[in-house]
């Protein structure tokens, strides 16, 4: 499989919207962008990778965070000495982030609104004070669990809800990723199975690559899968294979 990222797709389209949004903010101080969905839709991946071109700070919440270990997770991935008091960590975070206004990135947010939402507070205090823009990633849950804490969801410029690939999506994934061209009756059969879960997707063209290999050929159909495993359906914990009837359309 490729290794490139793919921005031609609905869900990056609305994450750009979003960050658009916070950059073209009106209020300061309304500097969070909020981005939640279902597991399986791309947001980690895709926020990485944002992360990774506008050297933003990446951090992955625990659920064992508190103010302090989120600062001193922080200082460590800023190369900051992580010594003394609360307080001259917090300074010496807030200058660095501030001065060269790093980004923020914090996944699996929902971690942060444990013992009442303490760690976010401390998030929202360096964003007041350096006015960077932070990405809170979580579930869809998370968008309500925030909602009760009006001093921080007041700060969220933009929500950004990530949705099921669409059929065109899984084909722009198809013709960008894949080593071999994918016809488009495999390609619909991929869209089906995967219900638009990129993981689903990106494990069904490797899968795919690997099968064509074996046969020698650099162009794969439904029919060339036919009693091969695509996906696994990860709530009934068992393989999808498709069946000879569905790879011949049913002759």
């Amino acid at each position: 499989m490729k290794k490139t990222f793919v921005k031609s797709v609905t869900n990056y389209e609305r994450f750009r919207t979003g960050i658009s949004a916070v950059e073209t903010r009106g209020a300061a101080e309304a500097s969070m962008l909020l981005v939640t969905g279902e597991a399986g839709y791309g947001k980690s991946q895709t926020v990485d990778h944002w992360a990774v071109q506008n050297g933003a700070a990446y951090l992955r919440a625990k659920v064992e965070w508190t103010p302090h270990y989120f600062m001193t997770e922080l200082a460590e991935t800023l190369k900051l000495d992580t010594r003394g008091r609360a307080k001259d960590l917090f300074g010496r975070i807030a200058g660095v982030i501030g001065g060269q206004q790093i980004p923020l990135v914090i996944d699996e947010a929902e971690h942060c609104l444990i013992n009442g939402a303490k760690v976010l507070e401390a998030v929202r205090d360096l964003s007041d004070l350096t006015e960077v823009m932070v990405i809170l990633v979580g579930m869809e849950q998370v968008q309500a669990k925030i909602a009760r804490y009006a001093q921080i969801s007041s700060r969220i410029a933009k929500v950004v809800t990530f949705q099921p690939a669409t059929a065109e999506d899984v084909a722009e994934f198809c013709k960008h990723l894949a080593e071999v061209e994918m016809c488009p009756d495999l390609v619909g059969e991929i869209h089906r199975q995967s219900a638009g879960r990129a993981r689903e997707i990106l494990n069904a063209i490797a899968t795919v690559e690997r099968t064509a290999k074996r046969n020698g050929t650099a162009k794969a159909t439904l029919a060339d899968m036919a009693g091969q495993v695509l996906t696994h359906d990860w709530q009934a914990r068992r393989p999808r294979v498709i069946k000879p009837a569905v790879a011949t359309g049913g002759r």
